[in-house]
């Protein structure tokens, strides 16, 4: 089962709001998914997101591949960095 950290559309018309989910490849956009590990506000200033940073490095040391946008969010709280370097500190 190929897993994918992702976002998955809330909130209404022209008000969107992410949850960042952990989901099966092949579940829907905004179908079924396994866990959630955060949130995404792209309409405040500061575009607030809130992370469960340990679940998401358990995810992705399990191999989920993030999606670009996931991947960039994740990148600007330093999750990515932290992933690497435990990555590739073991040898």
């Amino acid at each position: 089962m190929a897993v994918k950290i992702r976002l998955t559309r809330m909130g209404s018309k022209k008000k969107p709001f992410y949850r960042i989910n952990v989901a099966d490849s092949r579940s829907p956009r905004d179908g079924r998914f396994i866990e959630t590990v955060g949130t995404y506000n792209p309409l405040v200033a500061e575009n607030q997101v809130t992370l469960k940073e340990d679940r998401i490095l358990e995810w992705l040391g399990n191999g989920a591949q993030p999606s670009d946008t996931v991947r960039n969010i994740l990148s600007k709280a330093g999750i990515m960095k932290k992933f690497h370097e435990a990555k590739y500190s073991k040898k």
